[in-house]
């Protein structure tokens, strides 16, 4: 037996010479490469204005943040509403690995928000908004899967609760017992809270960029904006914090 040499590059890797090493697209589509092909960057990147037909070159910003984001939360719904037939099926570990993974998603699409603010108020109100019509953040397809899947994601949990014969202050306090459960029920209430963390981002870049006292592009208040951020999927786990606190300051 002959030894191979640990740099040698196996066959079918590099090997050959180029006109041995066919690395022609193999998959249906436009584009150059099968990366083209199968992430149909042609479709994506031609989504955006081009420069002669922005308003402003801060539109490419604005939409390239809005886009990303849009498809992030698909991503985060989609996550939940697996996880959600995972919870039905009694899948516990599978549905907490996939709403870990949501909840990523969220904290991505909050972080995206940061570059909004790099746009300037007097050139975006200028420039940029006029040649929104009457695009809003309450028509984003993303974020209404957010609040469509989220409710559904709640009873899930909840029928697994009452099975296991626990109020919600009973499994935080029997946590250790029923570990699945009480993940599960971090993971909701984290799903809660970076939607949350998403409407305070959301209404403070607005704010910054066109004022917190004017109204909005479908005629809505941007105080309004402000009002939302104590909406709560789950208010149920977060008043069970205060009576947790509650009953331990009673043992002391």
């Amino acid at each position: 037996m002959t030894s191979r040499d640990a740099t040698e590059v196996p066959p079918g890797h590099g090997a050959g010479t180029p006109e041995e090493e066919d690395y022609s697209p193999i998959l249906p589509g436009r584009g150059a490469s099968d990366y083209e092909r199968y992430l149909r960057t042609d479709e994506l990147l031609s989504l955006q204005k081009t420069p002669e037909e922005m308003a402003h070159r801060d539109e490419l910003l604005f939409q390239t943040v809005h886009q990303s984001s849009e498809l992030w939360l698909k991503l985060a719904w989609f996550e939940v509403e697996t996880a959600t037939g995972l919870l039905r099926e009694r899948e516990l570990a599978a549905a907490i690995r996939l709403l870990r993974r949501a909840n990523e998603a969220m904290r991505t699409i909050i972080g995206l928000l940061d570059m909004l603010e790099q746009m300037s108020p007097w050139e975006y109100t200028r420039s940029i908004r006029p040649v929104l019509g009457h695009g809003s953040g309450f028509d984003s397809p993303g974020w209404n899967g957010v609040r469509r899947v989220s409710p559904d994601l709640g009873a899930a949990f909840h029928e697994l609760r009452r099975e296991a014969g626990l109020s919600v202050v009973e499994l935080y306090q029997r946590g250790r017992e029923h570990e699945e459960l009480y993940q599960l029920a971090e993971c909701l209430t984290e799903w809660d809270e970076r939607a949350t963390l998403w409407r305070v981002r959301h209404f403070k870049v607005v704010e910054r960029i066109i004022g917190g006292e004017v109204v909005g592009t479908q005629g809505t208040p941007v105080e309004l904006l402000g009002g939302l951020i104590h909406r709560r999927f789950y208010p149920e786990l977060w008043d069970a914090r205060n009576e947790l606190t509650e009953l331990a300051k009673k043992e002391e």
